[in-house]
């Protein structure tokens, strides 16, 4: 089975390849093809992967190409993390964001904006090339903004696309950890709403609902992430425990001013660190595994930092230093094509599970997954606050699907104005203006 990594030559496709390693069933990926637009990304990923592969009998055959067409053709699953503008992109969402006093981050408010507006285009092309080069393909998409790009890819290959996003799989694993859940795979988690905007309202194990016993014990809900990232008092008063990007949400103005005040922003951060890495990995005599392993455990440590400053939430426990996106990745293929059914929270068009939302809306629930493809579980309506939130942000993601599709100036700063994190027209306007002058991905906005 072939599956084809777009973004082939990025920080984290080890995390994909060393559990492709673990996988020795009937069925597995025996064929990767990395492409990415960068050839010297390429050769320092690849020889990471190498050192990965070494003594592993029987490890998929690793093939590295900057020809998309090439990489498409024949693939059973394409992986899709594309980072269109690259790290330095990130870190120009983030500055100019903050210039204007309102929150720059990847995914959330202007700069989650500003990135969708420059990947969307792209990232329907290569929906387009994939409908053409490999239509019996499955396309998992982790680039972000996750559900934004999952639903323009959608447009194009139908239920074929499906996001997803380590986000929730972390959270259902801290609440299943803290009630001492022995096996969290036994657990349902009742988690419901679109990428990085969703909230956990139960986890039931047996038949039986665990997460109001968490609620109503303020020792044990303040003892995880979650708990000590919003306060006790504000998940007990919410009734549920929300993705952690809720933050940036509920504590804006905090984070707001973390965020200015700290040195550097998180995509300036990651663009030195990783400029390093790719530096550091070219020299023939250094081990790049060791240097990879060694990059990624201070990535990992540094998450959210800010955040967990504001909130006085002190370092990250070490169980939650351990990713997760690559395993929810393969349990996704393996369902597929094994027709090994499992239940996994995916960013899957909405169907009729959310009454407040129409069929094509991409949102993120659990949903079953066989060779046929994820099928939301219905869900319960979202209590009248969530709902604002869901509803507003997702006409925010079709005011950028609008702007894309049409190369509308005016629209592109209708999304920004529409923003619940954005405080002013006037701010949308400059931020429209100060994010085509640093980002020529957007130069079609006329």
């Amino acid at each position: 089975m072939k599956l084809t990594i777009l973004g082939g030559g990025g920080f984290r496709v080890p995390l994909v390849h060393g559990a492709l390693l673990g996988d020795r069933a009937e069925g597995r990926v025996t064929r990767v093809v990395l492409h990415d637009p960068d050839a010297e990304r390429l050769s320092a990923v690849t020889r990471v992967l190498a050192e990965q592969a070494a003594g592993v009998p029987d490890a998929p055959e690793v093939t590295a190409t900057t020809g998309l067409d090439e990489a498409l053709r024949g693939a059973d699953f394409v992986f899709s993390a594309i980072r269109v503008g690259g790290l330095e992109g990130r870190a120009n969402d983030e500055r100019v964001a903050l210039e204007e006093g309102v929150l720059g981050q990847e995914t959330v408010g202007a700069g989650g904006i500003a990135y969708g507006l420059r990947t969307v285009p792209v990232a329907v092309e290569i929906a387009r090339r994939v409908a053409r080069l490999a239509p019996d393909a499955w396309v998992i998409n982790f680039t972000n903004p996750a559900g934004l790009v999952t639903e323009a890819m959608s447009r194009h290959l139908g239920d074929r696309v499906i996001g997803i996003c380590d986000s929730p799989v972390g959270l259902g694993r801290r609440i299943a950890r803290v009630l001492g859940v022995a096996d969290p795979r036994e657990a349902f988690i009742d988690y419901v709403g679109l990428n990085h905007l969703g909230w956990v309202r139960g986890l039931r194990v047996g038949g039986r609902d665990e997460l109001p016993r968490l609620l109503a014990d303020p020792d044990l809900l303040g003892s995880f992430e979650e708990g000590k990232l919003f306060g006790v008092d504000w998940l007990r008063s919410l009734g549920a425990i929300p993705n952690e990007y809720l933050h940036y949400y509920y504590f804006n103005r905090e984070a707001v001013r973390a965020y200015r005040e700290a040195g550097k922003t998180r995509g300036a951060f990651l663009r030195d660190q990783q400029s390093r890495f790719y530096e550091e990995v070219r020299r023939p005599d250094v081990a790049a595994l060791e240097v990879w392993n060694r990059t990624r455990a201070e990535r990992e440590a540094t998450y959210m930092a800010e955040n967990r400053e504001t909130a006085g939430a002190g370092e990250r426990d070490a169980d939650d230093l351990s990713g997760g996106y690559e395993k929810v990745a393969l349990a996704l293929m393996r369902a597929i094509a094994r027709d090994e059914r499992t239940t996994l929270i995916l960013n899957v068009r909405n169907r009729t599970t959310l009454s407040v939302l129409d069929a094509e809306a991409v949102i993120e629930v659990p949903c079953l997954v066989d060779a046929n493809g994820a099928h939301p579980f219905a869900a319960d309506p979202l209590p009248d606050h969530a709902t604002g939130l869901v509803c507003a942000v997702k006409a925010v993601e079709r005011e950028v699907l609008s702007a894309a599709e049409s190369g509308s100036r005016a629209t592109a700063v209708k999304a920004f104005a529409l923003h619940p994190l954005v405080d002013s027209v006037n701010v949308a306007r400059r931020l429209v203006g100060a994010y085509t002058s640093v980002h020529p991905g957007l130069a079609y906005l006329e």
